[in-house]
């Protein structure tokens, strides 16, 4: 029950900072999380210095894997957009977020829930398939079915295999496969 609401919230952090930049001017955007990160960055201090903050800490407490950093993924997250932000086209990175956002949810609480067979570091292939196959549909508004699968599988292998923490890597992956191959926008 705690990973479902924690991949929900998840996947409605990331679908909003998809819409987010969408929907509103860069330079709005990019003030919108940079504001968010130091708000976010001096919450953070303030858990770890054991302050306890209204309906923040419970929600800490509550979504987090217990690790040394409150809020990592969310941090992560915004790190991640940010710079795709400022470093490509909005055309590139709304598909990057939409990839973050649902394969990383659909893959944990598919494997959770459907995983028989593990691949990698305790990952499924009924995650990680079921992930890839939710966000291809999910990225056809926009990019091209090639473009959208292509973009699903490059995310896929990049949560399945990446080192680092997948908010880091998988929409600076994508923007840098879709502006490597433009055709599949």
């Amino acid at each position: 029950m705690k990973e479902t609401v924690r991949q929900l919230i998840h996947l409605c952090f990331g679908l909003g900072i998809a819409a987010l930049v969408w929907f509103f001017d860069h330079a709005v955007v990019i003030a919108v999380l940079a504001g968010g990160l130091l708000a976010g960055v001096v919450l953070v201090d303030l858990i770890l210095r054991g302050y306890t903050i209204p309906v923040l800490s419970p929600l800490v407490q509550f979504g987090d894997r217990g690790d040394p950093m409150p809020g990592k993924g969310a941090f992560f997250y915004v790190v991640s957009s940010l710079s795709c932000i400022i470093l490509f086209p909005v055309s590139l990175v709304v598909p990057a977020l939409v990839a973050l956002a649902v394969l990383d949810s659909v893959t944990t609480l598919a494997g959770l829930r459907f995983g028989r067979h593990r691949i990698y570091n305790g990952k499924s292939w009924e995650g990680t398939l079921s992930g890839i196959f939710v966000t291809s549909l999910c990225l056809l508004p926009f990019l091209t079915l090639t473009g959208a699968l292509a973009v699903a599988v490059i995310a896929g292998i990049i949560e399945l295999f990446s080192p680092v923490d997948d908010n880091l890597v998988i929409p600076v992956g994508v923007c840098t496969l879709l502006m490597l191959v433009p055709a599949l926008v």
